[in-house]
């Protein structure tokens, strides 16, 4: 259950720390939108049906990131984890060249720790930090390595079903995760019942200094009482997409719950860009808090960028 938990309390990765203190995402999402100017919804061809569907249906956005295993790219990789009063007491920084000349192989050019990073055993000190080794350090199981083995040693098939809860929540928002108890059925915010409690806006800019866009934000309503309000779990939903081809190129989730098991505050953030016409995964950020009975309350913030991307095989 606390593996659960810490999914979706992990995710993705935080846009930039200072050193001593964490920082906050804009709530406006990417910073690299350039908002021109308000939408008015009016006809059928642009309507809030069009881009609900498009939220909860699209896989493109999921596939730049199985389009990764076709090139070669380096990975920065940057973890901070923070004590009580938000001071950090660990730092990761890993520079890997993923390269898919050939049979994969990962190369790490820089590999530095400093703080409270392991336990005494080897292991990491926090879940958080183990997940995100898991899902983007680990050669053996990252999600651009095809045929990947399943390992027996407590991070194998069970993680597995993980990763595929943590995939519903990043590529499919909108959805109900299954076996998730108690917040499963949360994420599911564009069914009839939850609509009533989210406001919708949308907006054109330009995103990259170039590319024509589409600005989709579901937000909880101001007006709610608290106790409806801390019932919500997604507080902020916000989707980009390419005017050009309707696809999506960024997604920001601010999510935020509190039970008698957990309590987590967390802010996710993917962009996306295009080489030579194909879209891939630039930049992961991450930011949150959980807090889990009888464990050490974690904080932690991780940015991933992808650069320098150079195709090795043919679609």
């Amino acid at each position: 259950m606390k593996k659960i938990i810490v999914l979706l309390v992990l995710s993705i990765v935080f846009a930039k720390a200072n050193g001593q203190e964490i920082q906050r995402f804009n709530p406006d999402s990417i910073r690299t939108i350039q908002i021109d100017s308000p939408i008015v919804i009016t006809g059928q061809r642009l309507n809030v049906e069009r881009f609900v569907n498009a939220v909860i249906n699209d896989t493109s956005f999921y596939m730049a990131f199985r389009n990764m295993k076709k090139y070669t790219f380096i990975a920065e990789n940057r973890v901070f984890t923070y004590d009580k009063k938000n001071k950090v007491d660990g730092k990761i920084y890993r520079k890997i060249k993923h390269n898919n000349h050939g049979p994969y192989k990962m190369e790490y050019l820089i590999k530095e720790d400093n703080g409270k990073v392991y336990k005494k055993n080897g292991k990491f000190q926090l879940y958080t930090v183990e997940m995100f080794d898991y899902i983007f350090m680990n050669a053996y199981n990252t999600d651009f390595v095809p045929n990947a083995p399943v390992h027996s040693d407590g991070k194998g098939g069970t993680n597995e079903s993980y990763k595929d809860k943590l995939k519903t929540l990043i590529f499919n928002p909108g959805r109900p995760i299954k076996g998730l108890p108690f917040i499963g059925n949360k994420t599911a915010i564009f069914t009839a019942n939850m609509r009533q409690y989210y406001d919708y806006s949308f907006y054109s800019g330009t995103y990259l200094d170039s590319i024509p866009v589409y600005r989709f934000k579901v937000a909880v309503k101001p007006d709610l009482s608290s106790w409806t309000k801390d019932g919500l779990m997604i507080k902020e939903l916000v989707t980009i997409f390419d005017k050009r081809n309707f696809e999506i190129l960024g997604r920001y989730v601010d999510m935020k719950y509190s039970n008698l098991l957990f309590d987590f505050d967390v802010q996710m953030n993917i962009e996306m860009s295009y080489f030579n016409e194909v879209k891939l995964p630039t930049k992961i950020t991450y930011q949150g808090n959980w807090d889990y009975p009888f464990k050490k309350e974690e904080r932690a913030s991780f940015l991933v960028v992808h650069k320098d991307y150079k195709l090795e095989k043919a679609n």
